[in-house]
């Protein structure tokens, strides 16, 4: 009877871990997707950066935002400090030389662990965070075209792999907040002058770009946006079949789920409306899965949308 009473309670208690744990589960899948969703939808990099640190500071104790200018980390926006230490972060510089871990971060372009020393992360920072020596700090790169303008500081106990989902996302997102360089302009001569000049060189054909109307261009953009989201959630979300599927050079083949829908979205959504679109999703993923090579893609892929 003993016996019985044993194994049911241990049912009971294997029955309601299951529960707890599955609860946890789909409670953090719908925080990641919140976020994911918040990020998405940020439509300037200051918002940007103010909604990724929002969206780590469930999966750190602290957070910060540095902005990578040449040699130079500069603080932008921070999570999880005193009122005075927010103030005095978004005048605060850090040469990367004497950072050595966030340099790491920004010459490797993969995320970085580093103890919370002055030797790794400076003593300016160490002094502003109030950080232990003993603590640890997690520092995610933004890559964006192969350069890192932004670095995910985070400190305390966190959890990485949501923090790094979260920064390729804002990653993603931070290449089509970056506004298209302008049109150069062509210089007129004065009709007052009156020494004698040499004649104008022609202007420059108009590119591609510049023909296209405002409308045009802002759906554009939002195509790319999308088109990086898309590739940088498969990247994260799919990773080990992302890694199989390069090492096979059958990428579609690994992902063809989530690609196939990708694609439908893409061209329901701005190939349809839009007779000047451009795959910008083909390109995305030749660029970003495939490593720049279109035959990782493998012998299934359907080739670009137009």
């Amino acid at each position: 009877m003993l016996e019985g009473q044993l194994s049911q309670l241990s049912s009971e208690v294997e029955r309601l871990f299951d529960e707890a744990r599955g609860r946890a589960r789909r409670e953090l899948a719908d925080q990641l997707n919140l976020a994911v969703r918040r990020i998405r939808q940020a439509g300037s990099l200051d918002e940007l950066s103010a909604t990724l640190l929002d969206a780590a500071a469930p999966f750190s104790a602290g957070a910060a935002i540095f902005r990578v200018a040449g040699t130079v980390a500069r603080g932008d926006q921070i999570r999880g400090a005193p009122p005075e230490t927010e103030s005095a972060f978004t005048v605060f510089e850090i040469p990367l030389s004497a950072a050595p871990a966030l340099a790491g971060a920004v010459e490797t372009r993969d995320p970085v662990i580093a103890v919370t020393a002055a030797a790794e992360v400076s003593p300016e920072l160490v002094s502003l965070a109030s950080h232990p020596p003993d603590g640890r700090a997690f520092i995610y790169p933004l890559v964006v075209k192969q350069q890192v303008p932004a670095l995910l500081y985070c400190w305390g106990p966190a959890q990485g792999p949501a923090l790094e989902m979260l920064a390729q996302v804002a990653a993603a997102v931070w290449d089509s907040l970056v506004a298209p360089e302008p049109p150069t302009l062509v210089a007129i001569a004065s009709a007052a002058a009156t020494a004698p000049a040499e004649p104008p060189a022609p202007p420059a054909p108009a590119s591609a770009w510049d023909g296209l109307t405002s409308g045009e261009q802002a759906i554009h953009l939002r195509a790319q946006r999308f088109a990086r989201v898309q590739v940088a959630e498969m990247r994260l979300r799919e990773g080990a079949a992302v890694e199989s599927g390069r090492t096979h050079g059958n990428l579609y083949a690994a992902l063809r789920s989530r690609i196939d829908d990708a694609r439908t979205t893409f061209r329901q959504s701005y190939l349809a409306p839009c007779s000047s679109m451009v795959d910008y999703l083909h390109v995305e993923l030749v660029r970003t899965l495939a490593h720049d090579d279109p035959d990782l893609l493998g012998k299934d892929y359907p080739g670009p949308l137009l």
